[in-house]
């Protein structure tokens, strides 16, 4: 923990990953050890941490199963080594003909305490010509998670989770107070609303929120936003890379300040059922 028991130092950690799943390991490898010696006991890697390919069938050809995926032994002994929480924002794991895009969290004894699969697909059509269509590659998860740590409650999501609040209103009310949103927020998306979605789900839930990315042009051609974020839960930005370029950004996650946010605005608790009555004129 940080300066009191109710604080702790958090990293996020920035990439640009590529097609090589082994290179990229080693690169979020080293960027963690980095990130352990600043002191930082929670290290949360961005989406896509061992690989980008827009090219899903090329991607999917080369990627195993979860219990054949060397990556998971790799972070497994990273969090071990270094005695810290590590979140890896997600992984890309073949599940069927398709792959699940999951977030896996370890424990300082090196165990996976809990999976997560990203629930929204980002299936859309920018201006410009810019088109994806995860739901071809990817298979949409079901669940949401919190995890219950001696740091935290952490309420994980991915990317384009965000812009579905719903989601981060229950993992509050169910008592998360730190708000993951590990990304590859494309360009032209993370220029127009990465940050002010990310301030708006801490703000209404009383929350932290922890945003690593991807960040840059990466080889199969995408350009991401980076610009890995920590705000506060009364909106205050706590740290913000101010590129796109790998790295990593830290602060210090004081969970009174949570307490404190919920205590002025209660609205997690004095939320009304409702439905809505159409008026046709």
């Amino acid at each position: 923990m940080g300066k009191n028991d109710t604080s702790f130092m958090a990293a996020c950690v920035q990439m640009r990953s590529g097609l090589d799943r082994a290179q990229n390991v080693k690169d979020a490898l080293a960027l963690i050890e980095d990130a352990a010696a600043c002191g930082a006991t929670f290290i949360a890697t961005p989406e896509m941490t061992n690989v980008v390919d827009r090219k899903g069938g090329r991607m999917l050809a080369a990627l195993p199963d979860e219990n054949a995926l060397e990556e998971i032994a790799a972070f497994s002994a990273a969090a071990k080594r270094h005695g810290v929480w590590l979140l890896i924002g997600s992984l890309a794991v073949k599940q069927g003909d398709k792959a699940a895009n999951r977030s896996f969290m370890f424990a300082p004894d090196g165990k996976v305490v809990a999976r997560y699969d990203k629930l929204h697909m980002f299936d859309v059509d920018l201006p410009g010509g810019e088109s994806w269509k995860e739901s071809k590659v990817y298979q949409a998860g079901v669940d949401a998670v919190l995890v219950n740590t001696p740091l935290a409650k952490f309420g994980l999501s991915i990317c384009y989770d965000v812009r579905f609040p719903t989601l981060y209103r229950e993992l509050a009310q169910a008592g998360a107070d730190v708000l993951c949103v590990p990304a590859a927020f494309t360009r032209q998306t993370g220029e127009a609303h990465w940050k002010t979605l990310l301030t708006a789900r801490a703000i209404e839930n009383g929350a932290f929120v922890i945003a690593p990315a991807q960040g840059g042009n990466h080889e199969d051609g995408r350009e991401t936003y980076g610009h890995s974020l920590i705000i506060g839960p009364w909106g205050d930005v706590l740290a913000e890379a101010d590129n796109d370029a790998p790295g990593a950004i830290f602060a210090e996650i004081d969970l009174k300040k949570a307490i404190e946010a919920r205590q002025r605005i209660p609205n997690l608790t004095l939320e009304q059922n409702f439905k809505i009555s159409i008026v046709n004129q």
